[in-house]
């Protein structure tokens, strides 16, 4: 049904809209993830939603510990609705959840911080599908995520200051880690299915009005 609604909704919108979609989803990937974890400054929250949609990730997830996530909508630009955020809220600490959830899916957790067991960004094995974990902008990751690590990852620095800022920060790994895989032989593409998904929620926020016209479509095919 996901594909004739698909099909349907499709006769709403541009043939130049259309195109781009196929275009940006052919360079789609959910082999790497982000996770932000408290992230409270809306101009960092935003910077990091824009570097995944440039650089090609489709997923956010979103930990809501103390801090509620809000991007700024100068900064993001428009990014947000691209992107699939999964958010985690319902509990007073959420990371856990969050970490559980992402290993059952097939993810590897990498946090961003020097650590005696850590790797170059250059270095870092990309084989299994990756999550990779932003901690908050003052303290960084929680050391619930520094337990439940499954590796480390830092940006080499040769400079007198010892860290960057996190939008910084993730667009620079972003930018390398993509770089990669995207010469690699691993199968890093979109599945069918989740290109179908995804269209779908492009669709959605690109039309207006869609639940009217989904209606629509769902009495013509009872």
């Amino acid at each position: 049904m996901s594909k004739e609604l698909v099909n349907y909704l499709s006769g709403f919108v541009t043939a130049n809209r259309l195109k781009r979609f196929d275009e940006v989803l052919q360079h789609r990937t959910r082999h790497l993830t982000v996770v932000l974890e408290d992230i409270y400054q809306p101009h960092n929250a935003a910077a990091v939603l824009r570097s995944c949609d440039c650089f090609g990730i489709q997923d956010v997830h979103v930990i809501e510990n103390k801090n509620k996530f809000e991007a700024n909508p100068d900064v993001e630009l428009g990014s947000l609705k691209w992107l699939t955020i999964h958010k985690y809220n319902s509990k007073e600490e959420n990371t856990a959840d969050s970490i559980a959830a992402l290993k059952k899916n097939g993810y590897k957790i990498v946090v961003t911080s020097p650590h005696k067991n850590d790797c170059s960004i250059e270095e870092l094995d990309i084989t299994k599908k990756t999550a990779l974990f932003f901690g908050t902008e003052m303290r960084g990751a929680t050391p619930v995520a520094f337990e439940q690590a499954d590796a480390f990852v830092k940006i080499p620095m040769v400079g007198f200051t010892e860290s960057l800022n996190i939008s910084v920060s993730a667009a620079i790994s972003l930018f390398t880690l993509s770089s990669r895989l995207k010469k690699s032989k691993i199968d890093w593409k979109l599945s069918e299915e989740e290109e179908t998904e995804i269209r779908l929620q492009w669709l959605r926020n690109t039309i207006q009005k869609p639940e009217l016209l989904e209606k629509e479509f769902l009495e013509k095919n009872k």
